[in-house]
């Protein structure tokens, strides 16, 4: 965690995306002077374009290349006060500076011409860092899926024990979530697609009566070209498709939702009465300010707080794009500046937590041991009424004989003594009549019967492993 210094940024609000949540990469893509480096990047490329189409001189786009680079954030500020228009502050910056070829800048463009085109290409760099980490979660459950692909566990449904299952095959649920998120998250990165250069409502009019039908076209594509090859959307209207967006933050709420169920788990788990897991906890780490003894899941905690902002600001990409009226309103512009930004630092803060909660997570081995053997001999007693019964035997009678053993296990184990469970059934005659002494020791050995978990679990881990 990187804490700011300047005495001005502690005075004023700032926040806790700016240095508590997310990466320096994150907060990188999504940062003023990158903003602006990508606007002056597509003001240059529109140039070099229009150059070709004889409408900015050689000397005016040497000179606007010459400048590109040298941004000055405060002037745009300060520029903004008297504006009241951010795209035309920056314009003004730049042809301060490039005195030359600043009046050939935005030549036929429109606002969202340099702002959507710049947001589609942060969006998409974002979307690179969220894959890499997303890839590098699932490759560290897919270590703990096969090491425990075969660790017997009780299963858990209402939070109430169940049926014997695996530690793997409970690991693998949780990364075929995060594989389906992945799979959402190539589908988005395939059709993501910019504005590109069509003016103030997307028909390129402004383009087409400064040269030409075709050479509009052309022009496009040549600045689509110098951004790295953009695609772009065939139809628009001052703006790119917020539709877009809706995807966008539909796959991060994906992801939010994904990584809330595993760390909600793990906070269950890490709790008194299961004990089971515990994320990790460093040397000088406090749990809590009152009580020394405490270790509370504080990440698991953080990241399911985390999910919570972030599936509520995705609704705001669905108004956006519900409200965007005929060919353009400016309601969603205040909120994407906030939205997107901090729904990106927010997976990105949740995903890194969470690879560090699964790398170092402590499986107790003997609690789990323990939990199975206190609770599965219970749940075990459905299996012993229908193999008497496939042999003969009564249901509703055999049903009656494992309640009253069941209630006099429970009794005895509540008392402080060891679970009985086994010792009655053996002991019993009417269960005696169909089930050998040998048959119910296998039927009570919980991994007997876990099915395919195993095998599953590693059909998982081997779908992880392809992963580049």
């Amino acid at each position: 965690m990187k804490i700011q210094n300047s005495k001005v940024k502690r005075q004023n609000y700032e926040s806790p995306f700016s240095w508590r949540y997310g990466s320096e990469e994150m907060r990188r893509i999504f940062s003023e002077e990158n903003k602006y480096r990508l606007w002056r990047k597509i003001w240059v490329e529109l140039a070099r374009a229009q150059a070709k189409a004889g409408l900015v001189g050689k000397e005016e786009l040497e000179d606007l290349e010459k400048y590109q680079d040298e941004v000055d954030i405060e002037r745009i500020w300060e520029i903004e006060k008297d504006t009241r228009h951010d795209v035309v502050a920056a314009i003004k910056e730049f042809a301060e500076k490039a005195k030359v070829g600043g009046g050939k800048i935005h030549l036929g463009a429109t606002s969202m011409d340099v702002v959507d085109n710049a947001d589609t290409i942060r969006i998409s760099e974002a979307l690179g860092t969220v894959e890499n980490k997303l890839i590098n979660l699932l490759k560290i459950f897919c270590k703990k899926i096969e090491k425990y692909a075969d660790f017997v566990c009780m299963g858990y449904t209402h939070l109430q024990p169940a049926e014997p299952t695996t530690l793997g095959y409970r690991f693998a649920f949780y990364a075929q979530d995060l594989l389906m998120d992945l799979e959402l998250l190539e589908f988005v990165k395939k059709n993501l697609k910019g504005k590109g250069m069509k003016g103030a409502v997307g028909t390129s009019a402004s383009y087409v009566s400064l040269m030409g039908r075709e050479k509009a076209g052309q022009m496009e594509e040549e600045v689509l070209e110098g951004l790295g090859g953009l695609e772009v959307f065939e139809i628009t209207n001052q703006t790119s498709p917020r539709k877009i967006e809706v995807w966008v933050s539909d796959l991060l709420s994906s992801i939010a939702q994904s990584l809330n169920k595993f760390a909600f788990d793990v906070r269950i788990m890490q709790s008194a009465n299961f004990g089971e897991w515990q994320e990790p906890f460093g040397k000088s780490q406090v749990g809590s300010s009152a009580m020394p003894f405490k270790k509370n899941p504080w990440k698991s905690e953080q990241i399911c707080s985390l999910a919570r902002l972030v599936v509520n600001l995705s609704r705001t990409s669905w108004d956006n794009a519900s409200n965007m009226l005929l060919e353009r309103t400016l309601d969603d512009s205040a909120n994407r500046r906030i939205a997107i930004p901090e729904m990106f630092l927010s997976i990105d803060e949740m995903l890194t937590s969470a690879t560090n909660i699964v790398d170092g997570l402590l499986i107790n081995e003997e609690v789990i041991r323990k939990n199975l053997e206190f609770f599965w001999m219970f749940s075990a007693s459905e299996l012993i009424i229908v193999q008497a019964v496939k042999k003969g035997a009564d249901r509703q009678t055999m049903h009656e004989v494992l309640r009253e053993i069941s209630m006099k296990a429970w009794q005895d184990m509540h008392q402080g003594k060891s679970n009985p469970m086994e010792d009655l059934l053996e002991s019993n005659s009417e269960i005696g009549k169909y089930l050998k002494p040998e048959e119910i020791k296998k039927l009570m050995d919980a991994k007997n019967h876990t099915g395919l978990a195993k095998s599953k679990a590693l059909t998982i881990a081997e779908r992880i492993a392809k992963l580049s």
